[in-house]
């Protein structure tokens, strides 16, 4: 049974290169506090850095230079041995300890031509959410030009028995060890063994047989949906000209993510928030209520859906089923009738809290979803509404660490 799954040549900075100062986290993370970032720029120096090999969204607007900038960046590391072959042919066992817990994963390859977005589709990879098209294009011109891919892409499997990466975490020190290091700015302790041989066959074995009952759905995409959306599309760009033997095995093909098993009691989903800035809170807030009862939805007060302002008001909603479904295609109106509002999506209520103390300003709290039901969601409805949910604070995601050749 195709499973989609491919050991790799996995890249990783040369011994003496400071991985605290090399990893960083994902792109998509503080888009609005671009002090995070200039911290981290502020920690990195002129070290060798994955900082210098992406564009964190907060930078998205510098893109024309930057992107050139990273390019450059990823060939001299290249050429100049920073990044090095660290695994010939396998998969990297991580271990990552945030204040959640010990959260186990593994660095893998899986198949582009397996994974499809679409809402609705019954693709062995399929996204969680709703797939902005927009905010694929930035991410794909990197991609594009770029020699090497390093992931951030957490890929989830449901695994209740554990049997994919339970037992080669229970046999770590029986692997050949990769890092061990603090990640920077609160990002808790990161450590990585290689898996090799034997035991990347025994991989293939346990995900045919979590294959074989897994109704269709095998893979879902926890974090990083639009930028392996990029890499879709970049493969979809150049498989065109290629023959069909070239097209088995190219490189781009392929997207390097990180499988995390759904039900790790160090996996833990945090809502997203909704910041809407350039607002009148209360004619927003009397607008949502109106389009409740319009859809006979309005179901009293609840902590279902918490929205307060800078002015102290706060305002509770009751919803018998997760308020964001309902939410979103409101916000989604409410912006296209008011072109000078706009929203950004906020992970942390201590973050939220501080963006909506500026004037004009509404913040939107829903509740967590309950990932126990993310699969069937996603079998029976397909995807949930963009942003639905984070897997942990910003602090707790994938940080940029393993690389692999593209070209």
């Amino acid at each position: 049974m195709y499973n989609a799954l491919r050991t790799a040549e996995i890249l990783l900075p040369k011994q003496g290169v400071d991985m605290t100062k090399w990893a960083v986290v994902a792109c998509d993370q503080f888009t609005a506090q671009p002090e995070y970032w200039d911290a981290a720029q502020a920690l990195v120096g002129e070290a060798p850095s994955a900082l210098r090999l992406i564009l964190p969204e907060a930078r998205l607007h510098e893109s024309d230079g930057r992107v050139p900038a990273i390019h450059r960046a990823m060939a001299d590391y290249l050429a100049g041995g920073v990044l090095t072959v660290a695994v010939k042919d396998g998969f990297v066992l991580t271990e990552r300890v945030t204040a959640a817990g010990v959260r186990p994963g593994l660095v893998a390859a899986l198949d582009l031509e397996a994974y499809d977005f679409t809402p609705g589709s019954k693709s062995l990879i399929r996204a969680t959410e709703g797939t902005v098209l927009e905010r694929v294009p930035p991410r794909a011109r990197i991609r594009a030009g770029a020699p090497v891919e390093l992931p951030h892409v957490m890929m989830l499997i449901d695994d209740p028995a554990d049997t994919v990466i339970g037992p080669l975490a229970a046999r770590r020190d029986a692997l050949r060890p990769l890092y061990d290091f603090e990640l920077m700015l609160d990002g808790g302790h990161l450590r990585g063994w290689a898996v090799e041989g034997a035991d990347a066959k025994g991989v293939f074995d346990a995900i045919d047989a979590l294959n074989a009952r897994a109704d269709g759905l095998l893979y879902a995409v926890g974090d990083g949906n639009h930028s392996l959306a990029a890499a879709r599309q970049c493969w979809l760009d150049i498989k065109g000209g290629l023959t069909e033997a070239q097209r088995a095995n190219h490189p781009a093909r392929f997207a390097l993510v990180e499988l995390v098993n759904l039900a790790c009691p160090a996996l833990v989903f945090e809502p997203i928030h909704r910041a809407l800035f350039g607002v009148d809170p209360q004619a927003l807030i009397a607008e949502y209520r109106e389009a409740l009862a319009a859809e006979n939805a309005d179901e009293g007060e609840g902590d279902d859906l918490v929205a307060f302002d800078g002015a102290g008001n706060t305002w509770r909603f009751r919803s018998s089923e997760h308020p964001l479904r309902r939410l979103q295609a409101f916000l989604d109106g409410y912006l296209a009738r008011h072109p000078r509002a706009s929203v950004d999506y906020i992970h942390g209520e201590a973050a939220l809290r501080e963006l909506v103390c500026r004037p004009d300003t509404l913040g939107f709290m829903p509740r967590a979803f309950d990932k126990g039901e993310l699969f069937s969601y996603i079998r029976r409805y397909g995807v949930l509404p963009r942003k639905t949910f984070s897997m942990g604070e910003a602090t707790e995601k994938r940080y940029y660490v393993e690389a692999r050749r593209i070209v």
